[in-house]
């Protein structure tokens, strides 16, 4: 018995070997940060240092809730979120069940790779397409389009009315490709038997995506719900900080908890108002995935996290 312990502790080691370059990774990112929460009450003093600095209770929690732009950061993060989540879900289940469909390889890869694409650009490179549609002067939407139209250019960049569809529909198409792929995978897992045999029934394709793929789509899709509905406290910070090239105008519609943060660092460089502000958004989230998966677990158990 010892022996055969032994054996598949040596068949296994290689395997181990293999994750301690992601479980390091893991330990430094996102654990040892753990160890630094307490900053979130204390009146961090540079000449004291961050331990002997003196301990100021919640009042690092209230700086975010007591001014004025308190309900207009949770407003714009807990919306865009929300609608980040429920486009993402119909769009990127339609564009996985359309790439299930084409049947050439090469075309496969090329859709695969162009949808990729937009996830793997740096925001700010993005930042600068949308600039390069948007600028009032140059742009493409002001310079070919308005123009030829024979319209006045729009100042995008001063009027916020634009911005919530702006950011939408730039975040949908970087996001697009990634989790499309993922939904996409789960796709390629499924049965083919079962679509044969809703086509020996005389099931077309809508029904075969309605009655089997949808539905065995399902546990994907709670799961990528939940880990969003986790983050909906958290804001996409390159987003609502570069793509709007950080105009104030444009605050009251692009202002965020993160951007907000942000802003007040580089004003008041206090890093314990910064911490403060991570750990709220990090109860916040936890208490909402637990609340999102109770719910689960109440309507479709099968398909809860835990």
């Amino acid at each position: 018995m010892a022996n055969k312990k032994k054996a598949n502790w040596k068949a296994q080691l290689p395997l181990l070997l293999m994750t301690v370059p992601g479980m390091l990774y893991l330990f430094i990112n996102n654990y040892i940060p753990i160890c630094g929460l307490f900053i979130a009450f204390k009146d961090i003093d540079y000449s004291k240092g961050i331990f002997k600095s003196d301990w100021n209770g919640f009042e690092n929690f209230k700086y975010l809730f007591r001014t004025e732009d308190a309900f207009i950061i949770t407003r714009n993060t807990i919306l865009y979120n929300l609608t980040f989540i429920i486009l993402n879900v119909v769009i990127c289940v339609a564009v996985a069940v359309m790439l299930s469909e084409v049947s050439k390889k090469f075309m496969m890869k090329f859709y695969q790779t162009a949808l990729l694409l937009p996830h793997l650009i740096s925001i700010i490179i993005i930042a600068y397409i949308a600039y390069a549609f948007l600028n009032s002067d140059t742009g493409f939407i002001n310079h070919s389009i308005q123009e030829a139209m024979g319209r006045d250019p729009v100042n995008f960049y001063a009027d916020p009315k634009y911005w919530p569809f702006i950011l939408v529909i730039v975040q949908v198409w970087k996001t697009m490709g990634y989790t499309s792929i993922i939904y996409f995978s789960a796709i390629l897992g499924i049965d083919r038997s079962l679509y044969e045999a809703a086509v020996v029934d005389g099931a077309g394709k809508m029904k075969q995506i309605f009655y089997i793929t949808l539905p065995l789509l399902r546990p994907t899709i709670i799961t990528m719900v939940l880990m969003n509905v986790g983050r909906i406290f958290y804001s996409d910070f390159g987003l609502f900080l570069q793509v709007p090239m950080n105009q104030g105008a444009l605050f009251n519609v692009t202002n965020t908890i993160d951007t907000y943060v942000y802003r007040a660092l580089l004003l008041n460089n206090d890093i314990g108002m910064a911490s403060a502000a991570g750990l709220y958004q990090s109860i916040v989230g936890f208490l909402l995935v637990l609340g999102a998966n109770l719910l689960v677990r109440k309507m479709d158990p099968e398909n809860a996290l835990f």
